[in-house]
């Protein structure tokens, strides 16, 4: 196949190309591996929305690193730059609430004592099918069996049995819970939550 000056081939380029992408390409996802393993568990925990951008930030970057001119240093420099990044915030975040609180939303209440919040149901972008699912996922037939349900910073859904308040609650940061708490509860403690 001919090709008009200035236009790269579509199919295959050369065979030191191809050696170059696939050499390229596993220096950059070793160090990746090793820069993960060396940044602890949290990097790798369900994700936020910090977590998410990062997560594809980093995917963007190996394969700028594998597929174009840029050089396996300066890929894995921003590599070390956005896993650093990642973790000086989580730092941050442990250590000051006004930092979580910018990077991480709060969990919140969808579904109480019977009744789906539609409310926040709208505001969080939840359907009762999905409030429904993550039901029989966790081996709940009914909602009658459940006290709450709360949508987590990550996305998933808690089901609760049992409804406490207090400061020592679980439910203590969680938005919307005080408007649907009352200590003690009818319903029997809830099995131990399967993902």
């Amino acid at each position: 196949m001919v090709l008009a000056a200035g236009n790269p081939p579509v199919w295959f380029s050369s065979w030191s190309s191809l050696g170059e992408v696939l050499l390229k390409g596993l220096v950059a996802y070793a160090l990746l591996v090793l820069f993960l393993r060396l940044s602890g568990k949290r990097t790798l925990s369900k994700m936020n929305a910090f977590d998410f951008v990062v997560t594809i930030a980093m995917g963007s970057t190996l394969a700028s690193t594998i597929l174009s001119d840029t050089p396996v240093v300066e890929g894995a420099a921003a590599l070390a730059l956005l896993i650093g990044l990642q973790f000086v915030i989580t730092w941050a975040s442990v250590r000051w609430e006004r930092v979580q609180t910018l990077v991480k939303s709060q969990p919140a209440i969808v579904f109480a004592r019977g009744e789906f919040l539609s409310q926040t149901m709208t505001a969080e972008r939840v359907t009762t099918e999905e409030i429904r699912a993550a039901a029989r996922q966790q081996g709940v037939a009914s909602l009658s069996e459940v006290a709450a349900v709360v949508l987590e910073t990550d996305g998933t859904f808690t089901l609760l049995r049992e409804f406490a308040d207090g400061p020592s609650s679980a439910m203590a940061s969680v938005i919307g819970a005080e408007d649907h708490a009352t200590t003690g509860s009818p319903h029997p403690p809830i099995a131990q939550a399967r993902d």
